[in-house]
């Protein structure tokens, strides 16, 4: 993972990571254990200072209940 400065699509992934877990009435730290990373990477995140894997981030769509589209 790389550090990056709140780039336009990490802006619009923290919005996306946000939403989708205050509609499910989630923590940060209960959506990390939930995908088995650390809380502090997902704040990350969702803080859009740090560029997710897909290896990462699959996981945590997934608890989200987030459809990807192609």
């Amino acid at each position: 993972m790389r550090s990056k400065l709140n780039t336009p699509a990490a802006k619009d992934l923290s919005k996306l990571l946000i939403e989708a877990r205050e509609r499910l009435g989630l923590t940060q730290l209960q959506v990390a254990e939930k995908s088995g990373i650390h809380v502090q990477t997902y704040a990350g995140f969702e803080q859009g200072r740090l560029n997710p894997s897909w290896e990462k981030l699959y996981p945590v769509f997934k608890v989200l209940k987030i459809k990807l589209s192609f």
